[in-house]
């Protein structure tokens, strides 16, 4: 097996043990059920990940890297009013749980059966949150001299943002068992609510 075929087949493995455990749950998804829809046979995936739980974690960090990236990608970022970071964040956080809707829960449901799980998380991650919420902590408080924010904390931002944006996707399921929607309502849905939390999170900053 070649480099590259080696990293195809790793994604692969990446990617379909994602799906997995997204429509099942851990608990509820095998390394053989995982190595039976690849196409492999297990011991390729305990050579890869040798166990499920570094399977899962390997997983687990990768959105969490894409989330603290994407949301806090300073290309992005650094040209726009204080304001407007927090709109982008919104969004970008926002975007990411409609692109990985089952994320949410399968996370909350992980975190509770293995609080340790943030300890690994925090490791894996290294100083990159503390990083970007320094970096934004420090422009809050020169808003908040301003006069231009209310006095809060960046911490107590994220939470609310993260709290708006999970409470939907969390929802969501049960909500559309309930009413019935159509694509074309349930993207209308979404920008509707997209375009709300921002509202709510800016106006909570005012001072």
């Amino acid at each position: 097996m070649d480099i590259n075929s080696e990293k195809s087949m790793e994604q692969t493995i990446l990617e379909t043990a994602e799906q997995m455990f997204l429509e099942r749950g851990f608990a509820a998804t095998s390394t053989t059920q995982i190595a039976k829809s690849v196409g492999c046979n297990q011991a390729l995936i305990h050579y890869y990940f040798r166990t499920k739980e570094n399977l899962f974690n390997s997983i687990f960090e990768s959105k969490f890297k894409l989330l603290f990236q994407r949301v806090f990608d300073t290309t992005q970022l650094e040209n726009l009013s204080f304001s407007d970071k927090i709109k982008h964040i919104v969004e970008t956080h926002f975007d990411i749980l409609a692109e990985n809707p089952k994320m949410p829960m399968l996370i909350l449901n992980e975190l509770s059966r293995q609080p340790e799980q943030i300890k690994v998380l925090k490791e894996r991650l290294h100083a990159l949150p503390e990083k970007l919420i320094s970096i934004m902590s420090k422009e809050l408080d020169s808003e908040i001299a301003a006069g231009k924010i209310k006095n809060c904390t960046f911490i107590d931002i994220m939470f609310t943002i993260v709290s708006l944006n999970v409470a939907l996707f969390t929802m969501l399921p049960i909500a559309l068992n309930i009413v019935e929607l159509n694509d074309t309502q349930l993207k209308f849905l979404l920008a509707h609510r997209r375009s709300e939390n921002v509202n709510i999170v800016l106006s909570y900053l005012r001072p």
